[in-house]
């Protein structure tokens, strides 16, 4: 029984993609900071920014399960051994789990504001038509993805700063729009790359995804038109917030990695090399913005 028990329990916390964690967590950490930090001038109340990364957290988590949910088909043929096609949890179970996670994200932006609630039920909507739909119905369902992973930084923006449009704010930043389109566009290139390393269960299926469809040669170079305009913003949103050279240099150094991992994609398109790339780009954001978070740091405490 302890065994079970432990096992379903392990099997719960794979469905949250753990390799992810690092990124997932350090996007809105790093969102809630540059909020206050280029609003105020200074660091965030430790209470509503726990809240508000928690929050984000189990609103990008919960459409990780959901998706699961609706990809059990072809989960078997590329990922057998994940929760859902392997029976270490049933479908019941794992939806159950997606909307206790929605609804501590939900109480969590209704806690801080109600703009920031609108912005998680936009998120959400999104999300739920890429899994439930678009993904077997459009090459193009990465749009609805990355529109509803664009909405996560800027809603815990809005938790920290409200635009004053449901709640008194200083109004909508330039910033916030750039972080928001620049999670945007490189999410179309992350999830063109997660679809790469599923083309095959994608084919058997008759899933029609972008890899599935064009190939992964195209979607390749499809990707690093993505990252190069996303790239592109991470340095512009450092030079309108005010950021420092310890934001600016990692957002140079790591986005030249990272386009030239990309280029190495383009050369050899196959499914292992989209597998590769996928975890390559997580790290690169998870690096990115952990380097905006020391920046803010430094400069809100030491200059």
């Amino acid at each position: 029984m302890i065994n079970q028990g432990l096992s379903s329990l392990k099997a719960y916390i794979e469905l949250l993609r753990p390799p992810l964690a690092p990124m997932d967590i350090a996007m809105p950490a790093a969102s809630a900071l540059l909020a206050v930090y280029v609003v105020e001038g200074t660091l965030p109340p430790l209470i509503p920014f726990i809240i508000a990364v928690f929050g984000a957290y189990c609103a990008i988590t919960s459409s990780y399960v959901y998706n699961d949910c609706c990809d059990i088909d072809v989960d078997k043929v590329g990922m057998p051994s994940r929760p859902l096609p392997s029976a270490k949890l049933s479908k019941r179970q794992a939806q159950s789990w997606s909307i206790f996670l929605f609804l501590i994200a939900l109480a969590a932006a209704l806690y801080l504001n109600p703009e920031s609630f609108v912005a998680l039920v936009a998120a959400t909507i999104l999300a739920s038509i890429y899994s439930a739909w678009a993904k077997r119905n459009t090459p193009f369902s990465w749009i609805f993805v990355g529109l509803s992973y664009g909405l996560v930084p800027f809603g815990v923006w809005l938790a920290m700063e409200p635009a004053g449009i449901l709640k008194a704010g200083a109004g909508i930043h330039p910033a916030s729009l750039i972080l928001a389109a620049m999670i945007c566009i490189t999410d179309w290139g992350f999830t063109n790359c997660d679809a790469s390393r599923d083309v095959e269960g994608d084919r058997k299926e008759g899933i029609p995804t972008t890899p599935a469809t064009l190939g992964i040669p195209v979607t390749a170079k499809l990707v690093a038109l993505f990252w190069l305009v996303g790239i592109a913003l991470s340095i512009t949103l450092g030079l309108v917030s005010g950021l420092g050279w310890i934001y600016l240099v990692a957002a140079i150094v790591s986005g030249g990695w990272l386009l030239w991992q990309n280029g190495d994609f383009v050369r050899h398109p196959t499914a292992k090399r989209g597998e590769e790339f996928f975890y390559q780009s997580a790290n690169y954001r998870a690096w990115l913005f952990a380097a905006l978070i020391i920046d803010v740091l430094f400069r809100a405490t030491l200059l």
